[in-house]
């Protein structure tokens, strides 16, 4: 049998990554995330997956993100049960992220029911935290740059800088006596964060696929704390909430950074910055124990007072109860939940709230997928409908290109220029049609290379 490789997501969208790499009679997938957006992106989650989960041998992932890995509890429910190889500090984040994603889809099935608003009835969660704890004792933590050996294959992970533990994947195949190399960016880091080292670049690729998130784009030179002022300034102004929508596993901790800058160059006062995630102080512990993955002082992330990652009145809120007070206190304040595509979590419940009172602002600080409400939010919608309700937008929307953890179209073009001759063939990945389509135009005028944008469901022989 020849090696085969299936795109099952991440192909013509932004999210759900998984590709499916056959080699001889075993089969490895290669990252395991979610499909996010509008329902027409959601109900995806609920299908049967392609092949029967029993017949994979072995999951390996790119990095925490719900995107690449959320759907692996569900995969496990279908019958999975081999091996999930991911870095140490991925599989560290997966110990927080995957409960965390179970309990939220746990609470969204039991509010619909409560309304009454689901089509469902009852509304059920996608998978339970039962679920999650399952999958989480089928991780086994690799080391980067280290080697491993499987059936048919040998795979290295490869920093990525784009969060903690984030990886490229360099798979070298050997069938039939020759040997075939496919490399999997996974998410590219930015050349020049603050917080996170940059993406490292691998020089031979038979096939490779490359993310397109803003591959049709650069990225502002606006600098992030510039547009934070702004919306800061327009909450202290009105006496209002600046809401944050942000992933807890990196996007955050990158706030909280610039944040804690703006207090210490004087820029703005000491305001309360409520941090309405269950796991986001457990996420900046990650970064006291995996330093190699970025810039920070290790030192100073264990001080509690002087800690990059916390501003002088960061509240970290773990209790329901507590984050329902939150909707009806006064401002000035900074409320930064998840999820960062405002497609679920108690974001939600915030937005419902504070977007009718033209004294409150949001802020994106990360990319708005089609058919999510972040991305209605940004065109200009002036009602968006949240739990079945009509909420009018009268809060004012300010955005942040600058924060984004993912390369834009120059600095990939710049990772692709570490190859030292052309892959055989390139396929663009993880992005909107307009995203790849753009990148494949400048990879080809700019290297010459065959490469192409597959759709879900493409099946490709590597030979």
């Amino acid at each position: 049998m020849s090696t085969r490789l299936s795109f099952l997501g991440a192909a013509g969208t932004v999210t759900g990554s998984r590709f499916l790499l056959e080699v001889k009679d075993h089969r490895y997938l290669i990252d395991c995330g979610l499909f996010q957006g509008g329902r027409s992106e959601k109900v995806l989650n609920w299908e049967a997956f392609p092949i029967p989960p029993e017949r994979i041998d072995a999951v390996l992932l790119t990095h925490a993100h719900i995107d690449h890995v959320g759907y692996l509890p569900r995969l496990l429910r279908q019958g999975f049960r081999g091996p999930v190889y991911a870095t140490d500090a991925t599989q560290a984040l997966l110990e927080i992220v995957l409960p965390d994603s179970a309990h939220l889809q746990e609470q969204d099935a039991l509010y619909a029911n409560k309304k009454g608003y689901s089509r469902h009835k009852p509304a059920l969660p996608l998978y339970t935290a039962a679920d999650a704890e399952e999958a989480l004792k089928l991780i086994r933590g690799v080391s980067f740059d280290s080697p491993l050996k499987l059936d048919g294959v040998t795979i290295t992970w490869r920093p990525a800088g784009h969060i903690l533990g984030s990886a490229t994947l360099d798979v070298e195949i050997t069938n039939g006596g020759g040997t075939r190399r496919v490399v999997f960016s996974g998410d590219l880091g930015r050349y020049e964060s603050e917080v996170m080292r940059p993406p490292v670049s691998l020089a031979d690729a038979d096939v490779l696929l490359v993310e397109s998130t803003y591959g049709d784009r650069l990225h502002s030179e606006e600098p992030i704390q510039k547009v934070l002022g702004e919306a800061l300034d327009h909450i202290i102004k009105s006496g209002g909430v600046l809401l944050i929508p942000a992933f807890a596993v990196g996007r955050t901790q990158e706030v909280l950074y610039h944040l804690r800058q703006l207090q210490e160059s004087g820029r703005v006062p000491d305001l309360p910055i409520f941090v309405d995630s269950p796991m986001a102080v457990d996420v900046s512990h990650i970064y006291c124990r995996f330093g190699n993955d970025h810039n920070l002082d290790i030192n100073l992330l264990m001080d509690q007072n002087e800690c990059p990652l916390r501003c002088r009145d960061t509240r970290f809120v773990r209790d329901v109860e507590e984050s329902k007070q939150l909707n009806t206190r006064a401002g000035p304040a900074v409320i930064i939940s998840a999820s960062g595509m405002v497609n679920g979590g108690r974001i939600m419940h915030h937005l419902k709230w504070r977007l009718p009172d033209k004294r409150n602002a949001l802020l994106f600080v990360g990319y708005q997928a089609e058919g999510t409400k972040g991305r209605l939010l940004l065109e200009g919608a002036e009602r968006i409908r949240i739990h079945g309700e009509e909420v009018p937008v009268r809060a004012h929307i300010f955005q942040a290109h600058a924060l984004s953890a993912h390369a834009d179209r120059d600095e990939i073009l710049r990772w692709l220029g570490g190859f030292s001759r052309p892959p055989r063939r390139t396929f663009v990945v993880h992005g909107e049609p307009k995203s790849s389509q753009a990148l494949q135009e400048h990879i080809r005028k700019r290297f010459g290379w065959e490469v192409s944008a597959p759709r879900t469901g493409e099946v490709h022989e590597i030979v």
